[in-house]
């Protein structure tokens, strides 16, 4: 097995070894959903509060295996397959992260944990713009539009684009949340970053693949 499967399949263990450990500590009923004030609006029982989140690791772990077999072969992702294994690392780690989070505001439930939350996706968003711009043409990852899909020269200047912003915005997120937002502002920045780091890449994919071809410089 390779590396990346290993350490993929360590974090699921380490999920589920953690989770067991503190099971006889937990209430009875979790929190597993807070609103924009952050206050807890949804609950779960304890069995499915701890178990949710590795089953949601494992079904990420085989559809991130499978991808790669089901791509057409004008479209393999192995030719950037180190950065993808980067990306589903990367992802894993994510959820590693939100369990620990989750277990220890059922712990403590004056924890409001929703800053905590978007301030590891501001992170997971920096580290995914840190090797966007690794990432070839394929079906699964990546700003897929039209233009992007249908040119590499679009799809590599619009990487370049998306990584900066997805950098920038995922840096501007952990600032918000490093000077202590609370939950609404932050849902603001959150949000608000996310939005300008997708949207104007694609916009700059059209406007690119337009002017390309106004000048036939587009690949055939």
């Amino acid at each position: 097995m390779s590396r990346s499967l290993w350490l993929s399949i360590g974090m699921i263990v380490i999920v589920i070894v953690a989770s067991l450990t503190m099971y006889p500590a937990l209430p009875a009923s979790m929190p597993i959903h807070w609103n924009l004030r952050g206050e807890v609006d949804g609950w779960a029982a304890k069995p499915w509060g701890v178990s949710s989140m590795p089953v949601i690791m494992l079904g990420l772990l085989l559809l991130f295996r499978a991808l790669p077999y089901l791509s057409p072969k004008s479209f393999t992702l192995d030719t950037f397959r180190s950065t993808y294994d980067r990306i589903a690392l990367s992802s894993l780690a994510f959820c590693t992260y939100l369990q620990g989070v989750i277990l220890w505001a059922a712990m403590h439930l004056t924890f409001e944990p929703a800053t905590a939350f978007m301030g590891g996706a501001c992170l997971l968003l920096a580290i995914l713009g840190n090797v966007l711009g690794k990432v070839r043409r394929n079906f699964w990852v990546g700003i897929r539009t039209p233009w992007t899909l249908a040119s590499d020269r679009v799809w590599n200047a619009t990487h370049r684009l998306a990584a900066k912003l997805f950098v920038g915005a995922g840096m501007l997120g952990l600032v918000a949340a490093a000077c202590g937002l609370s939950p609404l502002p932050m849902f603001g920045v959150f949000i608000g970053s996310i939005m300008f780091a997708a949207l104007c890449p694609a916009g700059y994919s059209l406007w690119l693949y337009k002017s390309l071809e106004k000048r036939g410089e587009l690949e055939t």
